[in-house]
């Protein structure tokens, strides 16, 4: 098998302080997050940024200013911002971290129901529009999908040129109005990818360790970290994402995986290296 890549979403934008008190909200927070995990042995780090009172934000700014503090102490890393940014925000607002020329972006491929009355919108246009700007600035998209008809729409597009091959998916299981955290959910999606595609799984809560578990055994990636589950155990927070990743790089050798660096990371999904810190 190919090395494993392990990403670390370190903030989100829902989970809070007072969820758990370690997940990072100021620049310096977020820097220090991104380095744990970095340390520990991740390869991407999925951004999100917040107001220093923990608001979450798509500014282009805040999401510069997270970057270069990153990029400081972790040279190499992959860092992949948000597209989807929060709930109820506008696709202009979303879109703003392109404007950096990250290396990679999340692209959400279709709406959800996060519960009550929240609804993530992603039309069938603005997909075109979010991933045809990615495809022109050479920005690799990791296609994100809650459920089996995101993948079809992903690869609907791809055959009419919206999104390149290779196409790299996120696998989130376990979220309201997605599908569930079950072993036999993941097995229906991974079988449902297109060939040469790759793959990462993120499992939410109680699902993300038994999920991260079957994405090592199946080939696949793994996403962990605070956006996706606070716990490292059942009633015990984590103390940063950097308890997450080596329990992966644990798990890993246990189960015959080498872990891949950044620069790996990059070959396995075909992007090229974009320096932005500044001198």
């Amino acid at each position: 098998m190919e090395k494993l890549i392990i990403t670390a979403a370190i903030c989100g934008a829902e989970v809070t302080k007072a969820h758990n008190p370690n997940v990072p909200y100021t620049v310096e927070e977020i820097r220090e997050e991104a380095r744990r995990a970095y340390e520990a042995g991740a390869s991407i780090i999925h951004l999100h940024v917040r107001e220093d009172d923990g608001r979450p934000t798509q500014d282009k700014e805040r999401f510069d200013a997270c970057i270069q503090a990153i990029r400081e102490c972790c040279p190499d890393v992959i860092i992949q911002p948000s597209t989807g940014g929060a709930v109820g925000m506008s696709s202009d607002e979303r879109l703003q971290p392109l404007e950096l020329d990250p290396e990679m972006v999340t692209l959400d491929c279709g709406t959800l129901n996060f519960g009550g009355d929240e609804i993530f919108v992603n039309t069938e246009n603005m997909i075109k529009e979010f991933a045809d700007r990615m495809r022109k600035k050479s920005i690799k998209p990791e296609c994100e999908v809650f459920d089996k008809s995101m993948i079809d729409t992903a690869v609907r597009l791809m055959k009419k040129g919206h999104i390149e091959k290779p196409m790299h998916f996120n696998l989130v299981m376990g979220v309201n109005g997605g599908i569930s955290g079950e072993p036999r959910d993941l097995i229906y999606l991974a079988e449902s990818l297109p060939e040469g595609s790759t793959f990462t799984v993120s499992g939410i809560g109680r699902a993300q360790l038994p999920l991260n578990t079957m994405a090592i055994l199946m080939g696949g990636h793994v996403r962990v970290g605070f956006e996706d589950n606070i716990y490292y155990w059942k009633g015990k927070p984590a103390d940063s994402n950097g308890d997450f990743v080596r329990r992966i790089v644990e798990l890993a050798k246990l189960l015959g995986r080498e872990i891949a660096s950044p620069d790996e990371a990059r070959e396995i999904l075909g992007i090229k290296r974009k320096d932005r810190l500044r001198e």
